[in-house]
């Protein structure tokens, strides 16, 4: 797709959601330990699920040095509504110590850090950095923006590193952050994975999976 076809989708879709950032149903809000945590959790479940461990979770654990400390069994007993709560209490256990450890109990600002911490990948790491500590260092690349990009034509694999390369190659970096939000309010409202509601979407004359759809037809 040509940068000029990607941005003027982009523009139509920040027209239709441009609140998407400041969604209140988002796990991405808080101090950096606090979206740290919460992104962590985040994988293979919904914000709705996270967001409902939030309170209980940093009442108990507010500060990385109370975290690091914490007993798994305690932790899972929070989040024992989230899939894999095993694994994650694990991770964020592990994580709050290498924060102490690394960091000086304070949530690193680069990318590379940021990988060396337990139960962080690029998205995590994206995530973090944009709505944290507000840099644009990448895109997030979760269910929904893969989806999306493969759908509307921005990617053509199913490989989340090169879908990241992808629309980092289309978008002006000052857009990065934005992109992950405003695709992930598609994907949300419009662009189901099972159902998308074409007949409803801003951008279906522009889509590819609508023209692919339509030609079926």
């Amino acid at each position: 797709m040509r940068e000029q076809d990607a941005r003027r989708i982009y523009s139509a879709l920040l027209k239709r959601y441009p609140d998407a950032r400041e969604s209140p149903d988002a796990v991405c809000r808080g101090t950096p330990f606090e979206v740290l945590i919460l992104t962590i959790l985040s994988a293979q479940t919904t914000d709705t699920a996270v967001l409902k461990v939030k309170g209980p979770l940093f009442q108990k654990y507010p500060a990385p040095a109370r975290l690091a400390q914490a007993e798994a069994p305690d932790v899972e007993e929070i989040i024992h509504s989230l899939g894999y709560y095993h694994a994650k209490a694990k991770n964020i256990i592990a994580a709050s110590q290498a924060l102490l450890d690394r960091f000086g109990g304070s949530v690193p600002g680069t990318m590379a850090e940021l990988l060396t911490i337990p139960g962080v990948g690029r998205k995590t790491a994206n995530i973090v950095l944009y709505h944290a500590l507000g840099k644009n260092e990448g895109i997030a690349v979760d269910t929904h923006v893969r989806r999306l990009a493969q759908r509307i034509g921005f990617s053509d694999t199913d490989n989340v590193a090169v879908i990241e390369r992808d629309l980092m190659s289309l978008f002006p970096r000052d857009t990065w952050g934005d992109i992950t939000d405003v695709l992930i309010a598609h994907g949300r409202t419009t662009c189901d994975a099972k159902k998308p509601l074409c007949d409803r979407c801003v951008i279906s004359r522009s889509c590819r999976y609508y023209h692919e759809q339509s030609a079926r037809r």
